[in-house]
């Protein structure tokens, strides 16, 4: 996947390794949800950490139908992908992951429902592989916790939109790997 990145205002052509579309999903009481995954599921010494939901962009997809298929893929969502608008955030950076290597980019869209009772059965199999579970954070819990929450910068950004509203031009978070 080809696309452009920004650093000091120089903007260059980026072929992309991955490109992932990723939802910020906000209740009613300003909660956001997190999946809870493993980062190694044959050792739970080795911990996990918390993301939100999306995933992988297919080839020719449309980043907004990419991140309406991953909810309903992961948790049971159903949501039209022209009601997503634009991004709100994205990240990008090299990446080692062991099935791949090379620049990676998420982009993260924001949502609101009044609830939404998660339902898992839809992911596929290296998704429950690695899932753990889900919960939906306050702001105030996503501050004071240690666990690994991506991505970097979700507070802030979480405040910025309680405080300022969603952003017009999607801001950059810091890369997470």
């Amino acid at each position: 996947m080809v696309g452009v990145i920004t650093i000091g205002g120089v903007s260059e052509t980026v072929s992309y390794r991955r490109r992932s579309a990723r939802m910020i999903l906000l209740d009613h009481d300003q909660r956001v949800l997190l999946l809870k995954f493993l980062f190694d599921p044959t050792d739970g010494r080795r911990g996990h950490g918390w993301v939100t939901p999306g995933g992988g962009v297919d080839a020719g997809e449309p980043l907004q139908q990419a991140a309406a298929r991953e909810l309903r893929e992961e948790i049971g969502l159903i949501v039209s992908p022209h009601l997503l608008g634009q991004p709100v955030a994205y990240s990008c950076g090299y990446a080692d992951v062991g099935w791949a290597r090379g620049t990676f980019r998420d982009d993260f869209f924001v949502y609101r429902l009044d609830a939404h009772d998660v339902d898992t059965t839809g992911m596929e199999a290296l998704e429950r592989q690695h899932h753990a579970g889900h919960r939906w954070w306050t702001l105030d819990e996503l501050t004071d916790s240690t666990d690994v929450i991506y991505p970097f910068g979700l507070v802030s950004l979480l405040d910025q939109i309680r405080t300022e509203g969603t952003p017009q031009k999607a801001v950059q978070l810091p890369w997470h790997h």
